[in-house]
Parts: structure tokens; C-alpha cells; sequence
């Protein structure tokens, strides 16, 4: 996966060995990055307007894949999670009702506008500056077609930071985020990479993009998480005193007098006994009840989510992880709609 995830980069350097002109590449790029643009626009589009016609509903929850996995320090497989957690939503082996009641084969609860083709465009050379703005671009033309939020499937979690900003710029202003994972994930330029899966959240909080952020199962935080966390005034619930946390966190409310609440999941905020199919594996984590009765409980309009770092080549053979993505997708699904 790490040879693929630069093959983009190695194919640039080549055609620029051969001289081929730059106004050539650029144009070849510009086509792709349209066609894929004109692909998740069409779709959102049509979803939208079957919703519309439908009527009905306020806001729904729509998946859209990042299959990004380049960004990661350790292992890259989170870039395969998207489909293995559609498959795992609608595999048969559970009904499609979620706990709070919201039927997932109601379209006006959740639809499906398919994946930014990460690798296509990082094919062409195209560099992670450009590619975070594709991938804002993406969640904004989401947002465009009325009900539909963006519920993100990941990837590694360096796509938090594009799809933050475009929440927040398509809406006007910050949001309240509710983060949970085992790492604070907002180094300034983890190993010299600005966007870093362990960097995202310094993206956001220098970008003003969020007013709170709120960090839950943090057990894996250095020297620089901890200042930075004080920097930008971020609220870290650490799990060495999550029993003493964990009336408050069961009780939140977020986003009054800001856009709204996005919600980010690390899958390997979970301990690994229920979620062993991450690159990260932070023994001492949250147990999935623990963030479902965090996530039911939470008062706040969800303009937005996501979930991150599932990767599936490290899952159980059954499937065990996926099916724990899937869910944790099914819930938030349940939170967004209205």
C-alpha cells in the first residue's frame, strides 16, 4: 500500500524527467479533478432531489467515501475502509434499524453519494494541498443539495481537517466538535507532515474553524498534544479519568451559539478488544457502549461527522472491526437525521 499510495508522485516525477510541458499536466489534472467533482456533484444532486420530492425530512445523513491513506505515519490501510464498512451496513447479518429507531432503508435517513477517488487524482500529481481542497470541495457540494449532511467514511484521519473547513465555511462559521480517539492528533507537523492523521486538529483550531473541541479517550498524548491542547484551548478527557468524566460527557450539550456540532470517530478510540482492526492499537479504551451512551446523549444539532482509521487489513477474518465502523455509522446516521 505505501508504493501505491505514491504512485502518483512517482508517475509526476517521470513525466517530468520526460519534459513533457507543464501546461500539458496541469490541464490532464484539471480534467480529472472535474470529472471526479462532476461525479459526487450529479449524485448528491439526484439524492437530493429524490429527497425533496419525497418530503418529509429535515436533514440526512449522506455517506461519502475518502479512501485516503497516505497521510498516515504507521500503516496505510485505513484508504481501503470505505467499502468494507458499506458492506458491513448492509450485510444482512443485522437488521436496519438503528438503536434509536430510524430505518436505514429510508432514504430520507441515509443515502450514498459514493467516493472522492483519492488515488485517480494523486495519479495525475496532484500535491495534498490541492487534494484537501478537492476533498472541501466534495463535502460543499454535499451540502448544497438540501437535506443532505455529509457523514464521511475515512480514510485516515487527516481528511477531518478538509471536511471541518468545509462545514464551516458552507455554513457560515466554527463549529462544536465532539472527537473521540485514543491520540489528540494536533501535532503543529507530525514528523514534517502538515497534514498528518496526527495533525488535523491543529489544522482546524489554526483555521478557526471550530470553537470547542472536545477530545474523549485520549490515552496516548505527548509533551507537544498536551501544550498544543492548552494553545488552542481544547477540552482533553483523558481515559485515566474517564470514570470521573464520564457523568459530564454523558451529558453534553454543544453548539448553541455556533453553526452546529461535527462528530469525529477514531475507531481506535474503542479499546481494542471491541475493535482490533486499526494501525494504532491504545489498550485502556472506551468500551462501544461507552460511546454510544456519549453519542445518545448528546443535545446539539450534527451538521456533520465521520469515521476514521478503520483498517481492514488488520481486522479479525470475520470481519469484527468492520462490523463496529458499520455501526458506529448506523448511530451517527441516526443522530444526523431528523
Amino acid at each position: 500500500m505505501k508504493n501505491i499510495g505514491r504512485m502518483g508522485i512517482h508517475y509526476l516525477q517521470k513525466l517530468n524527467a520526460a519534459n513533457v510541458p507543464k501546461d500539458l499536466l496541469e490541464k490532464g489534472q484539471n480534467r480529472v479533478i472535474e470529472a471526479s467533482l462532476t461525479l459526487i456533484r450529479e449524485r448528491a444532486k439526484l439524492k437530493g432531489e429524490l429527497l425533496r420530492a419525497l418530503g418529509g425530512s429535515v436533514a440526512s445523513a449522506s455517506l461519502l467515501g475518502i479512501p485516503l491513506g497516505h497521510n498516515s505515519s504507521f500503516l496505510q490501510g485505513p484508504a481501503f475502509a470505505p467499502p468494507r464498512i458499506r458492506e458491513a451496513i448492509w450485510c444482512g447479518s443485522t437488521n436496519s434499524t438503528t438503536e434509536e429507531g430510524k430505518e436505514l432503508n429510508d432514504p430520507r435517513v441515509l443515502t450514498d453519494v459514493g467516493d472522492v477517488p483519492v488515488q485517480e487524482i494523486r495519479d495525475c500529481g496532484v500535491d495534498d494541498d490541492r487534494l484537501m481542497s478537492i476533498i472541501s470541495e466534495s463535502v460543499k457540494l454535499v451540502m448544497e443539495e438540501d437535506p443532505l449532511r455529509p457523514l464521511v467514511l475515512g480514510g485516515d484521519h487527516s481528511i477531518s481537517f478538509p471536511a471541518v473547513r468545509a462545514v464551516s465555511e458552507k455554513l457560515g462559521g466554527p463549529v462544536d466538535i465532539l472527537h473521540f480517539d485514543a491520540h489528540p492528533d494536533i501535532y503543529h507537523a507530525f514528523e514534517g507532515n502538515k497534514y498528518s492523521h496526527a495533525s488535523s486538529f491543529a489544522r482546524i483550531m489554526e483555521g478557526g474553524y471550530a470553537r470547542r473541541l472536545l477530545q474523549v479517550g485520549i490515552r496516548s498524548i505527548t509533551k507537544e498534544g498536551r501544550e498544543q491542547g492548552k494553545r488552542f484551548g481544547v477540552e482533553q478527557f483523558e481515559m485515566r479519568t474517564f470514570s470521573r468524566d464520564r457523568q459530564l460527557l454523558e451529558k453534553l450539550k454543544l453548539g448553541e451559539g455556533v453553526k452546529g456540532v461535527y462528530i469525529s470517530v477514531d475507531v481506535d478510540s474503542l479499546d481494542p478488544a471491541f475493535a482490533p482492526g486499526v494501525s494504532h492499537i491504545e489498550p485502556g479504551g472506551l468500551s462501544f457502549r461507552d460511546v454510544l451512551n456519549i453519542l445518545h446523549n448528546l443535545q446539539g444539532n450534527v451538521v456533520a461527522a465521520d469515521v476514521v482509521e478503520f483498517n481492514p487489513q488488520r481486522d479479525t477474518v470475520d470481519g469484527m472491526t468492520a462490523m463496529v465502523a458499520a455501526k458506529l455509522v448506523r448511530e451517527l446516521t441516526a443522530k444526523i437525521s431528523k
